[in-house]
């Protein structure tokens, strides 16, 4: 495949297709409860309506206020471009390519949080602290799974990393990359993406004075995260590497979709827990990738 063509490719994969996550999930919670719900692409239209508005700035935001979303969403696409897309690879791709993505989503969390402390608002300020309290687990639950695979493959790269299946430590493996990214994306049971209670948002409450083109980067760049950790979970799971590109590519699209799936009945047949129960679940996520983690390692070592 020309460059080109290539990277038109990854952009639109990621770009294009990324919104479609919420509304399938939105469709299956519709489905659950027997009801219509909205459409598939509703987020496409509101992101459509959103650029087309005004930005409202509090007196007390500076210019990071605005700059915060841009290059949170800028560092979210660097991440994303790392993830090899089953057969059609990574757009780049090189030794240690696994820790620049940790820390592009670093990056991305930690400018969302910055805008939202510009504006001065209690509400926000609140959200970002709760967001980065939970991401201590989060983020040691991510770093577990990945050391997993790079010792079973013996590399840190994206690339080689996640072309085998993840050897008897999978269902281990699954189950704590997906509550992981029920969590990063702030799903239910860590929160819910539909409230509009502001003692009990998270990442909601921290863009509730975004407006505008800023808010519509912000929903995007949730929705590309959403997709990142799809393409993670199943691409660390499900074995493709042996398959035909043709076969690989619909496994990789079947696993995003079941994951899709997964979500919509996570929320629909599950409560939000209490914020107290939030790290008991996370620690429970960062044990199950320690597990897998040590399954790996012995593994090896057999």
């Amino acid at each position: 495949m020309n460059a080109v063509p290539d990277i038109i490719f990854r952009l639109a994969w990621w770009l294009i297709l990324a919104p479609l996550l919420p509304g399938l999930i939105n469709k299956v919670k519709a489905w659950v409860a027997g009801r219509r719900g909205p459409p598939v692409l509703q987020l496409y239209y509101d992101l459509a309506r959103l650029w087309q508005k005004g930005v409202v700035l509090s007196t007390l935001a500076s210019p990071g206020f605005v700059v915060g979303p841009a290059v949170a969403w800028v560092a979210l696409l660097g991440a994303v471009l790392l993830v090899p897309l089953g057969p059609a690879g990574a757009a780049l791709s090189f030794r240690g390519d696994v820790l620049l993505m940790l820390y592009l989503l670093a990056l991305a969390r930690f400018c969302t949080a910055w805008a939202a402390m510009e504006t001065g608002s209690a509400f926000e300020g609140m959200g970002a602290v709760r967001e980065v309290s939970y991401a201590v687990l989060a983020e040691a639950a991510m770093v577990a799974a990945l050391l997993s695979l790079a010792v079973q493959t013996g590399s840190v790269s994206l690339a080689t990393m996640l072309e085998p299946s993840a050897g008897a430590g999978a269902v281990l493996l699954a189950a704590g990359l997906f509550t992981v990214l029920l969590a990063e994306n702030c799903r239910v049971p860590f929160d819910d993406p539909n409230t509009h209670l502001e003692l009990t948002m998270i990442h909601e409450a921290m863009v509730l004075d975004h407006s505008g083109p800023p808010l519509a980067v912000i929903l995007h760049g949730a929705s590309m995260k959403l997709l990142l950790f799809a393409v993670l979970l199943t691409e660390s799971v499900l074995p493709m590497g042996d398959l035909t590109p043709f076969a690989a590519m619909g496994m990789l699209i079947g696993g995003i979709l079941v994951v899709v799936v997964g979500v919509g009945l996570v929320e629909s047949l599950l409560a939000r827990f209490a914020f107290r129960r939030v790290p008991l679940l996370l620690t429970t996520a960062v044990l199950l990738c320690l597990f897998a983690l040590l399954v790996a390692w012995k593994g090896g070592a057999v």
